[in-house]
Parts: structure tokens; C-alpha cells; sequence
């Protein structure tokens, strides 16, 4: 599996692969068992695929949440060598100096929107995700944020609520200089809730990313961030991970369990 390959190739500068467009995969729906109040799209990691995420999630106790779970384009990963795999964009390095896969990103992002952009009008919506799929999760919330894409095009969403585990945020180092331009930017920036875990002991995305991406989102305008950190936890889940995430999503969705 690809996500087998990911901690080994870290250590790989991998050269930047050739543009083109990419056919996002299957996606897979969990209804909700109760009352449909939100809608989240749930981004899996680097190698897998939205079967997973939806087997992870169909057994949470959040009965009035429906759960979007798509699955990434089959693309050539350059921290792989090339190797294709499933990924929500290209990576060559996970560092503060990397690039970053700009158009690769906002193809995920507006496929993301696109995924919510039927839903009810009385229903809240969110994102979340885990590895690369959370680093997908946080450069949607940017996006929301500034209210367009890299590329200049309008964000269409009114997100309300992000969740990233074990991730990093994508375009750190320029976030601030672009929201601080913008009163809108900063009002938004100021209203959205995120969610970031990260265990200690993660090989794979280095704890450090995830306490970093919390401190540049926090010093961009972001007031409502919560960063969680987990001893003995490397780059996978664990249940009381997910308790916590429940926890958070049922609070700030103001879910009340009903069927």
C-alpha cells in the first residue's frame, strides 16, 4: 500500500511531476441513522480510499450527520517517486520550504464544494480528513477564509466546522499576508471552528507540522482553533481520537442527537 511507502519516503526530495487533470474515484455516502442536521466530507489518506473512511465513520455516534466520503484521483506522487497512488495532490517534500501543489489542491477543494453544493440549505456543513485528506480538510478552510481559490475563482461554501487528524497545513508561510488584506477574510477566518489532532509519536507527518499548522492558523486570524495532542500515538487513529472528534462535531454543530 502507498501509505506503507510514505514514512521511507520522506526522506525522498521526489522531483515534480508532469501537470494534468485526474478522475476523482468512487464516493461513498453514510446516511444518517437520526434527524439530518450536517454534512461532512471525510478525506481520507494518501494510498486509500473512501470505503475506508466510510466503515471508520458509519460507527460513530453521531446519528444526525451524513457522511461524504470520496475517493482521490489515482495520480503519480513524487514523495513516492513517482509512484501512482491515490492522492489528493501532489507532494515532494513535507517541509515549511516545499512546494506546494496549488492546482492539484484547488481541484480537491472545488471537487470538495461540489460534493456539499446540493446539500439543504438548513443542513451545516463541514470538512474533514486524515494525513493528506485533513491537509486537504485545512487548505479548504483557508479557502473558505479568503473566499476564492488559489486561482482566483469564488469559494462557494459556508463551511462551518473543519476537522483535521494527523495533518499539516498546506501554504503556511504566505497564509497570513493573504487573509490579513482582506476585512471579510479576517471576519471569516474569525467564525470558522477547527479541529486539529496529532499524536506525539507520529512518524509519518511529524508532530511538529501538526503544532506548527495550529500556530500559523492561529496567528492568521483563525480564533476558534483546538489542537489536541496524544502520547503514544503515531499516524493512525484511535478511538478516543474519535470520542473527541464526536465530542467537538456534536458541540459546534449544536447536534442533538435526535432521531
Amino acid at each position: 500500500m502507498c501509505s506503507s511507502l510514505l514514512g521511507f519516503s520522506l526522506l525522498i526530495k521526489g522531483s515534480r511531476t508532469a501537470r494534468r487533470s485526474f478522475e476523482f474515484g468512487k464516493t461513498h455516502v453514510v446516511r444518517p441513522k437520526g434527524k439530518h442536521q450536517a454534512t461532512i466530507v471525510w478525506l481520507h489518506g494518501l494510498g486509500d480510499n473512501g470505503l475506508s473512511s466510510s466503515q471508520l465513520l458509519e460507527s460513530l455516534p453521531l446519528p444526525n450527520i451524513k457522511w461524504i466520503c470520496p475517493t482521490a484521483p489515482t495520480r503519480p506522487v513524487a514523495i513516492l517517486g513517482g509512484f501512482p497512488c491515490t492522492a489528493w495532490f501532489d507532494v515532494g517534500e513535507l517541509s515549511e520550504e516545499g512546494p506546494d501543489d496549488w492546482e492539484g489542491l484547488d481541484a480537491s477543494a472545488a471537487h470538495i464544494a461540489n460534493l456539499l453544493s446540493t446539500e439543504p440549505a438548513d443542513v451545516k456543513v463541514g470538512i474533514g480528513g486524515f494525513s493528506m485528506g485533513a491537509a486537504t480538510a485545512i487548505y479548504s478552510a483557508t479557502c473558505f477564509a479568503m473566499g476564492r481559490y488559489s486561482n482566483g475563482i469564488p469559494y462557494p461554501l459556508n463551511i462551518r466546522a473543519v476537522v483535521g487528524l494527523s495533518g499539516w497545513l498546506p501554504g503556511s508561510r504566505s497564509l497570513r499576508n493573504k487573509i490579513e488584506v482582506s476585512h471579510e477574510s479576517r471576519r471569516r477566518a474569525a467564525s470558522l471552528p477547527i479541529l486539529l489532532c496529532h499524536g506525539i509519536c507520529d512518524d509519518v507527518v511529524l508532530y511538529k507540522y501538526g503544532e506548527k499548522s495550529a500556530q500559523a492558523l492561529s496567528s492568521a486570524g483563525f480564533r476558534y482553533i483546538t489542537f489536541k495532542s496524544y502520547d503514544g500515538l503515531g499516524h493512525y487513529t484511535v478511538p478516543r481520537e474519535m470520542d473527541e472528534v464526536c465530542n467537538w462535531l456534536s458541540s459546534r454543530l449544536g447536534l442533538d442527537g435526535t432521531s
